[in-house]
């Protein structure tokens, strides 16, 4: 349904949403946050209706965690949910990007090489601070997006971002500390270039690595802002919130 047709407190509840998971990933909304509601319906400027539709959502989501009596907290972060979390992108990353080589057609290709391009010439405007850059963000999941997209399997493709918008909301605590970045042009060209060559295994191998090393990165550089295992759930959401 076009925005212009749905009705006034849909199109506002969707737009809400959007702005929420967007705080959340970008770490402007803070792992353990309380969210209280009061506060979130100034900053949105909603009724109280549409937040808790939101923050449902977001539930669902694995953004937000509903605490019993207590209201809802930011999803706190922590080595095994990032863990978890690598390896079930691993999984449907490489099962997207199977089913799109079998699927894809020229067309299909030709957006590849379109989004790496524009990905690729941002960066090199941007030199090295490329990371801090919205704009690059937006045009890396697009480009990572394009990879997958000929899979035809709407129900992987809608896991897929989810997972890919999780992993962000670490990769954006991890570039706060960073000194520099590792040459990720070269990861995506390799990449497209195995696509492309319609070899699965390849490509497979490299998206695998691709996503290990970012794993790792941000646990070397972002660790310390993560749950310690051995902390109660509560305590560790006030420390990372902190």
């Amino acid at each position: 349904m076009p925005e212009k047709l749905k009705p006034a407190g849909e199109t506002r509840a969707a737009d809400v949403l959007h702005r929420m998971r967007a705080d959340i990933i970008n770490c402007t909304l803070k792992p353990g946050m309380k969210l209280k509601f009061e506060s979130l319906r100034e900053m949105y400027e909603v009724s109280f209706s549409t937040l808790r539709e939101a923050l449902s959502r977001l539930v669902a989501e694995g953004l937000v965690v509903a605490e019993d009596q207590r209201g809802f907290i930011v999803a706190p972060v922590s080595i095994d949910d990032l863990n978890d979390l690598t390896d079930v992108r691993v999984l449907i990353e490489r099962e997207c990007l199977t089913l799109a080589i079998k699927r894809g057609d020229d067309a299909w290709e030709a957006t590849i090489i379109g989004a790496f391009h524009r990905m690729d010439r941002l960066q090199e405007r941007l030199g090295l601070k490329y990371y801090l850059s919205e704009e690059w963000t937006k045009l890396h999941g697009d480009f990572h997006f394009s990879l997958v997209v000929a899979c035809q399997s709407p129900n992987l493709l809608e896991i897929r971002q989810k997972l890919f918008e999780r992993a962000h909301r670490y990769r954006r605590m991890s570039s706060q500390f960073r000194t520099k970045w590792r040459a990720k042009d070269v990861e995506h060209k390799m990449i497209m270039e195995a696509v492309i060559a319609r070899d699965p295994t390849k490509a497979g191998k490299l998206i695998e690595r691709h996503i290990r090393e970012t794993t790792a990165n941000v646990v070397k550089y972002a660790g310390h802002l993560f749950e310690a295992p051995d902390e109660e759930p509560r305590s560790r959401a006030v420390r990372v919130s902190a």
